[in-house]
């Protein structure tokens, strides 16, 4: 049975949730305090998080920031009342998977749990297929992280260092959004000279090299006012 946790303290709203998802065969567990939530979060075995963005003690962006930042990359949902593009853009730039404005109906919560378990699961899988997990593969897309190698529908692709890292950064953390301050301090580390707009021409000659349409990539997809993503 698949584990779920709710961090919400509006407990009528957490409870509605709990039944729905309940009702559709998944394990629930609410907290309602922030903090408390990051503990459960980092110490518990949970499949997929449902987070609020206002709570107490402790915001959703700073649970998703230290959950991250902790290497867990379990779905996030993010779940705030607020309309403004800027939090989820900020949500997503956390690395959260989704980003759900309230009111919404709980099918629609229900639909989007399922798809990001269904997704997470696919991933998780083709890591343990992978044995010792150098090898990512994906849509004609592999990377052999042993050999610094890729190829394209079975043909290799030279990269650049940076491009390299670049891609295996990215691909690595499939669906996370990174912003490209992040990306730059990453591959080009802290006291590099230049500026995050290096990323910008690296992700378009990257796209040259691996995408059947750059302009309209299936790979590294651009989150607007963010960064980017390696989409699954």
């Amino acid at each position: 049975m698949k584990e779920i946790l709710i961090i919400e303290d509006e407990l009528a709203i957490a409870e509605l949730e709990r039944d729905y998802l309940e009702s559709h065969g998944f394990s629930v567990t609410i907290e309602s305090r922030g903090d408390e939530g990051l503990r459960k979060a980092l110490g518990g075995h949970f499949h997929l998080i449902i987070l609020d963005v206002m709570l107490p003690k402790m915001d959703g962006f700073e649970i998703c920031r230290q959950i991250r930042g902790a290497g867990n990359e379990v779905p996030v949902l993010l779940v705030t009342s607020k309309k403004e593009d800027i939090d989820k853009i900020r949500g997503l730039g956390l690395g959260a998977d989704d980003y759900m404005t309230k009111p919404f109906s709980p099918s629609e919560l229900v639909a989007r749990v399922k798809a990001h378990l269904a997704r997470y699961e696919r991933l998780t899988s083709g890591k343990e297929k992978s044995g010792s997990g150098h090898l990512i593969g994906i849509r004609g897309l592999l990377i052999d992280k042993e050999a610094r190698l890729v190829k394209i529908n079975e043909a290799e692709v030279m990269l650049t260092s940076k491009e390299y890292d670049l891609l295996v950064l990215l691909a690595s953390h499939p669906n996370r959004v990174f912003e490209k301050e992040e990306l730059f301090q990453r591959i080009w580390g802290m006291d590099s000279n230049g500026d995050a707009a290096t990323v910008t021409v690296h992700i378009r000659r990257l796209r040259e090299k691996i995408e059947h349409d750059p302009s309209n990539p299936q790979y590294i997809e651009t989150i607007w006012g963010v960064g980017y993503r390696f989409k699954v």
